[in-house]
């Protein structure tokens, strides 16, 4: 995970492409948010795989796809299209199928009363990565074209995901991991055990209310993850490229924090309750994005971003496995992921085009907040329907 997370560094790499080959705002996110889109259908589709045929050549195929999509960008040069389709398409794909290989056997491993922590440190190292890549991607362009920077990033999932890949198996038939020995003072149970086939999840209510959680409340994240260097030059002044790529690497610590911390937190108060507590968050962090016109308050900004943002990504596989089980996860998760692939093409191209028209981000940031009060309603609603199953 922590190899194929070039996905965070794509916000240096943008920046240079906008300078250095006069890009517009748009032609330099549409990598991006392709990126995201396809890496969505990726974990859907690597999930279904992977519950056939167990997670090691699924994760192999997408260690090798994320590699090669940066290469073939680097070969392709100064083409939008073709930068688009090596880093949106391919290296999204192959980040998608990894991704989709990663927490399925590790939820497996562990007993289910550690589902956010387990999911919570196996994704913490897809957002990590951008802790290195940021800045080796800085350093790179310093010294290298745009093409080299994306071949030499390009070989890192290759060399690293690929061998560690022909360990990842699943528990043997039969394994039951044993229970800590306080579970009944730390478990939360939300839901039943029972293991739910793709097509049975689709027909309870509950699964379309998460999906329209996971879809919105992942926008302010990636809308944010996906422009940092731009919003730090914009509303603080920073131009020095060593601290913007210190911005964006401080944005993955704060990101991959949240999602270690969000996933316990999941466990120890329930993960309807932990998406409450991120949903108000992001509301008052999106209204104060507005105002940040320092150092010290962006760094707010970056703090609760990071954390909200993680906790997401702990807490929905964590719900979904609680309810709809580990049989079917890959499959079941994958699709749920979809709404993440989808925030990538709301939120990102949103934000795009009112830059290009006021240029600021402050009607982007006041739609994700308001977007924030009807997800407060929703996860009621879905609070509700739960509460309705286990009675």
């Amino acid at each position: 995970m922590l190899s194929i997370g070039v996905l965070y560094a794509w916000s240096v790499i943008k920046k240079n492409l906008i300078i250095n080959w006069d890009w517009s705002s748009s032609e330099a996110g549409l990598p991006y948010t392709l990126a995201i889109v396809f890496m969505a259908l990726g974990v859907f589709i690597g999930g279904r795989i992977q519950d056939k045929i167990g997670p090691k050549w699924v994760l192999t195929c997408g260690g090798t796809l994320a590699g090669f999509g940066m290469i073939f960008s680097g070969l392709v040069g100064n083409s939008p299209t073709g930068v688009a389709i090596g880093f949106g398409v391919i290296t999204g794909i192959g980040m998608g199928f990894a991704y989709a290989c990663s927490s399925p056997p590790a939820l497996k491993w562990f007993h289910p009363s550690k589902k956010g922590m387990v999911t919570g440190f196996i994704i913490g190292g897809f957002g990590m990565a951008a802790i290195y890549l940021a800045p080796l991607a800085s350093a790179l362009l310093s010294r290298f074209s745009i093409e080299t920077t994306l071949m030499i990033l390009g070989v890192v999932p290759i060399i690293v995901c690929v061998p560690i890949a022909q360990f990842i198996k699943n528990p043997p038939a039969g394994y039951v991991p044993e229970a800590p020995k306080n579970l009944k003072k730390t478990a939360v149970k939300i839901a039943p055990a029972t293991d739910f086939t793709l097509s049975e999840m689709i027909k309870t209510k509950r699964f379309y209310m998460l999906f329209f959680m996971f879809l919105f409340s992942s926008s302010a994240g990636l809308m944010i993850l996906g422009n940092m260097p731009k919003i730090a030059n914009l509303q603080v002044g920073i131009t020095d490229t060593t601290l913007l790529a210190g911005l964006v690497a401080f944005l993955a610590f704060t990101n991959t924090f949240g999602r270690v911390l969000g996933g316990v937190m999941s466990d120890k108060i329930g993960p309807i309750n932990a998406i409450f507590v991120v949903f108000v968050l992001q509301m008052l962090n999106m209204i104060g994005f507005i105002y940040y016109g320092s150092l010290a308050m962006l760094i707010v900004g970056i703090i609760l971003i990071g954390f909200t943002f993680g906790t997401i990504l702990s807490v929905f596989p964590a719900i979904t496995a609680g309810q709809y089980g580990l049989k079917n996860f890959g499959a079941n998760y994958g699709l749920m992921f979809i709404a993440w692939g989808l925030s990538g093409a709301v939120a990102p191209v949103i934000a795009d085009y009112f830059y290009d028209i006021h240029k600021n981000f402050n009607t982007a940031y006041l739609l994700c907040a308001m977007v924030m009060v009807v997800l407060i309603f929703v996860n009621y609603l879905l609070k509700r329907n739960l509460t309705k199953i286990k009675n």
